[in-house]
């Protein structure tokens, strides 16, 4: 895999994540049968993309920028989906991990 395909799977892997959070939230605690399916589907597909990206990518800068995109995303639709409050010092904090994504993809290896 290249480094360029396997940037892509780690950032499906982390909207997928976002997925996966959010089908958690609708499996209302895995007593619902079709969202709870989703959420076991979302992550088995996001475990298998994020370890195929860790064959290539550095472990420190993928783990990393898929949790940033998973937590950002997350908290993004939150606001989007259940009317969670969104304050200047998350709007602050959501820039800042974005900032550091950004600034992992462009670091030299």
């Amino acid at each position: 895999m290249s480094p360029q395909i396997a940037w892509v799977a780690l950032v499906t892997a982390g909207l997928l994540d976002v997925g996966w959070a959010i089908s958690m939230k609708y499996a209302e605690g895995y007593t619902r049968l079709g969202w709870s399916m989703v959420s076991l589907a979302l992550l088995a597909a996001f475990v298998f993309l994020l370890g195929r990206a860790l064959q290539v990518l550095e472990i420190g800068i993928a783990y990393t920028v898929w949790t940033g995109i998973g937590a950002v995303g997350t908290l993004t639709m939150g606001v989007l989906l259940f009317g969670e409050a969104l304050h200047p010092v998350k709007i602050a904090g959501i820039v800042l991990v974005l900032a550091g994504i950004v600034a992992l993809k462009l670091a030299p290896t």
